[in-house]
């Protein structure tokens, strides 16, 4: 008859250890995921700002081209009661529209979702194109800073 042995203390100590992990272990791994998002969301974070900035002047730019083609068809930028609006529908008085001017026909929001300023005659420009930035309000600084057109 075979000798029948039990496992001593030992291997048992050494199956329980093995069989998972412990909870200092799993806390320092959390430690460690937490630190790493705490260092790097900001900077994440930061370029998403920073891309929306980028956005906005991107779209100013398509304004402004859009607006230089209205010039050219109708010999006038759009007023500022007419807006920007106009490069997307004909305003009244305007026989020689060609547009819309703007793809897709419709007049997009800044990337913050809200609407550009158009204002006309400029600030010694015919023309300026504004966005509020994340705040919406006038001025600001960082990403809340006015984004305007660079016609001069």
């Amino acid at each position: 008859m075979p000798f029948l042995s039990f496992p001593t203390g030992s291997k048992r100590r050494r199956r329980r250890s093995t069989a998972g992990y412990t909870l200092v272990e799993l806390l320092v791994v959390i430690t460690i995921i937490g630190l790493i998002v705490a260092l790097v969301g900001p900077r994440v974070l930061g370029y998403l700002g920073d891309s929306k900035v980028k956005t906005a002047k991107i779209q100013i730019q398509g304004f402004a081209s859009a607006l230089d083609l209205f010039y050219l068809d109708a010999g006038r930028y759009p007023t500022s009661s007419e807006g920007l609006n106009a490069l997307v529908q004909r305003p009244p008085g305007v026989a020689a529209w060609n547009g819309p001017y703007l793809k897709g026909g419709t007049l997009p929001l800044d990337p913050w979702g809200k609407a550009y300023v158009y204002r006309a005659p400029g600030q010694g420009a015919p023309y300026d194109i504004v966005s509020r930035g994340s705040d919406g309000q006038e001025g600001g600084t960082g990403t809340a800073a006015d984004i305007t057109s660079a016609v001069r």
